[in-house]
């Protein structure tokens, strides 16, 4: 699958990228880990498949910028945008060097998620659909860092990458949106609810089995223009989206998550880099927020023990209390239909967050059947 690039993507508006002229490097005593030799192609190319050749000619990403010292992979929608500039901004704000134009370079690279947007999600495939082709751009020294959605992060990483940073979480809980209903609960029967999220589905229809929910791709201002259009009565999106993107006002009502259980990792960002390069880990490591890092581990070990991707209908939320001491966690199992949901719930020390969260995983897995997952025909 090709993937493509681009250079120079402007700022959303909440973005404050700094300024300033002066040299920047790593910080001291980081060294740098080499691009691996040789390159790969991106996902499924092959001797004359899409994205290693065109007419003969292997695709060339752009020339790294002889001023960049950070090269930033991310999609391309708005969010992504939002979501890589705040990585910016923050790096900005940690190492004041990096304000030198030019030092961080964003690139946008399009993944196989982002390209098919008539089929479900878990009809094109389960894992690693917005984060393959970023992954082989990052092996292959195309870009330094990538910045992702952490929902969207299988829980296996490829060899060679390593995922040490995540940025402070958003709110988790999703929102419904509606022009002809102040809530779900609102709804009169029959009303169509557009949603690419088979657990949004699977907790809709638990509860609200007289409704209709029907596949939803796109990205957010994509999904609230066929909302206004009419072709759904409603849909519901993750506020951290919403937020990060300054687009709260949209949102007719915040869903609480006794009635929505978020998506494992929802609201978390996640930066990766190569194994090795010490020199990006040195960027990273006064950006990460250890609060978050404990809470997702834990919902990513739940999710891991289910071999959970987007085909599979799972929810999961871990925070921390007792003054950050302890992890609460709740997780959920649903079938796509909604006519069961399984649930389980765990609290302990902090140290024990991703042994919780496998335990509280592997639980489930033994309270479901093979076909649980199954769609009905």
């Amino acid at each position: 699958m090709a993937f493509a690039t681009s250079v120079g993507v402007a700022p959303p508006p909440r973005a404050a990228l700094g300024g300033g002229r002066h040299v920047c490097g790593p910080p001291s005593g980081a060294a740098r880990v080499p691009s691996p030799v040789g390159r790969l192609p991106p996902p499924g190319a092959g001797a004359h498949g899409h994205g290693a050749f065109n007419g003969g000619d292997r695709h060339v990403p752009p020339a790294r910028s002889p001023n960049a010292v950070i090269v930033i992979g991310t999609r391309g929608s708005p969010l992504a945008l939002a979501q890589a500039h705040e990585t910016q901004r923050r790096l900005i704000e940690a190492h004041p060097q990096l304000a030198a134009d030019g030092a961080i370079e964003i690139r946008v690279i399009h993944t196989t998620g982002d390209m098919v947007l008539d089929k479900a999600l878990s009809e094109i495939g389960g894992k690693g659909l917005f984060t393959k082709e970023i992954d082989v751009a990052q092996l292959n020294g195309d870009v330094d860092i990538a910045v992702h959605s952490m929902k969207d992060v299988p829980t296996w990483l490829p060899d060679g990458i390593v995922l040490p940073c995540m940025l402070p979480r958003e709110d988790t809980r999703d929102v419904f949106i509606s022009k002809k209903a102040a809530c779900l609960a609102d709804l009169p029967d029959g009303s169509v609810i557009g949603s690419a999220s088979l657990r949004r589905q699977s907790q809709i229809l638990a509860k609200f089995p007289t409704l209709k929910v029907v596949n939803f791709r796109g990205n957010v201002q994509t999904r609230l223009k066929k909302l206004e259009a009419g072709v759904v009565d409603a849909t519901m999106l993750a506020l951290a989206g919403l937020a990060r993107m300054d687009m709260t006002e949209h949102a007719t009502a915040v869903v609480d998550l006794d009635d929505m259980l978020p998506a494992v990792a929802q609201g978390a960002i996640g930066i990766t880099c190569r194994a090795g390069d010490e020199t990006m880990a040195a960027f990273l490591a006064p950006l990460t927020h250890h609060e978050t890092l404990d809470c997702v581990r834990a919902e990513r070990a739940f999710l891991e023990a289910l071999d959970g991707s987007c085909r599979t209908p799972i929810a999961g939320q871990a925070v921390l209390v007792d003054g950050g001491k302890t992890i609460a966690f709740r997780g959920l199992v649903a079938r796509p239909d909604g006519s069961e949901t399984i649930e389980t719930t765990r609290r302990g020390p902090v140290a024990e967050g991703v042994a919780m969260g496998k335990d509280a995983g592997e639980e489930l897995r033994g309270k479901m059947g093979e076909d649980f997952f199954a769609v009905p025909e």
